[in-house]
């Protein structure tokens, strides 16, 4: 398993890790198999979605924004409510297909790690497991 570090400057961030996916996944040697990224964070999360158009990006945090909105009324004391349900929402992990050593995604998709308590520093945990 590798381990990479991302940071945040933001409160809500979508930042584009497929760069250091595919690196992993090239470090593993394994050509056919499958790609786990993993956030072990309870305010971060992880999805795959368009790269080509940063609008998007900017389009799928206004939407959560207004969905969930940071003051709520919500009960948990520490104020970050909103951060951990736009987690839960999203999820803490992707699976990717891994094919002649690579990942396998659609033209426009990149995988991103989704920032939504920052600013900070964390990690992601990419495992290739072959076929």
């Amino acid at each position: 398993m590798q381990e990479f570090k991302v940071t945040s400057s933001e409160r809500s961030q979508l930042i584009d890790i497929t760069a250091d996916v595919r690196r992993a996944v090239s470090a593993s040697g394994i050509s056919e198999g499958r790609c786990l990224v993993f956030v072990p964070h309870t305010t971060a999360a992880v999805t795959i979605n368009e790269g080509a158009d940063p609008a998007v990006r900017h389009d799928i945090e206004y939407e959560l924004d207004k969905l969930i909105p940071w003051a709520g009324g919500y009960a948990h004391a520490e104020g970050n409510s909103a951060a951990h349900i736009k987690t839960t929402l999203v999820g803490s992990s992707e699976t990717i297909p891994v094919s002649a050593g690579r990942l396998v995604l659609g033209t426009w998709q990149a995988v991103y790690f989704c920032e939504f308590d920052g600013p900070r520093s964390r990690r992601v945990y990419v495992k290739v497991t072959a076929d």
